[in-house]
This record gives C-alpha cells, structure tokens and sequence, in this order.
C-alpha cells in the first residue's frame, strides 16, 4: 500500500478527490511517507507542493504514476534523472 500525507498549511488541489479514489492510500506522518523508498509529490493550483505519496516498491511508485498520468496530470521531472523537492516525481495539472 503506498502512504500519503497532506503537508499542513497548504492549500489541496481541486483535483484531489481524484487522487484519494483512485488510489490505494494509507494515511501517515509527513516523516514516515519520506521515509519510503521513492516520494510523489502533488502540486495544487498555486505551484505547492501540498501532498506527498511514498512506496517502498518500484511496482507500486510505477503503478502510482501510471494512475497519475491517467488522470492528465503531467510529471515536471519525467525527463529528469535527480530528485527535486525531495521527490522523484511531482505532478500537477498541465
């Protein structure tokens, strides 16, 4: 299962709903989801980072983009070989 925090203080998406239904999600502390192996990040619509998903299995960080990209949200470092942010992907609406 992946694990997901919402970071305090910041403004969700419109589009988080989305986010919640279509994926598997257990929700933990900020410092446990960083603690996984690779980190999703979520920007809202003013450009911040407002939720993060980790996994601990590249089937199921795979499987997370995957569902991400379905839903038309775009990975600012799919052509990026480092992490930024603190996340190996971080997605928003295009």
């Amino acid at each position: 299962m992946l694990k997901t925090t919402l970071l305090d203080g910041v403004k969700p998406a419109k589009f988080d709903k989305q986010i919640t239904g279509n994926l598997l999600l257990e929700s933990v502390t900020p410092d446990e989801v960083r603690a996984e192996k690779m980190v999703i990040g979520v920007r809202n619509d003013d450009g911040d980072i407002y939720r993060l998903i980790g996994a601990t299995k590249m089937n199921s960080y795979v499987n997370a983009v995957e569902e991400l990209e379905d839903m038309e949200l775009v990975d600012e470092l799919a052509d990026v070989e480092e992490t930024r942010e603190g996340c190996d992907a971080i997605f928003a609406e295009a």
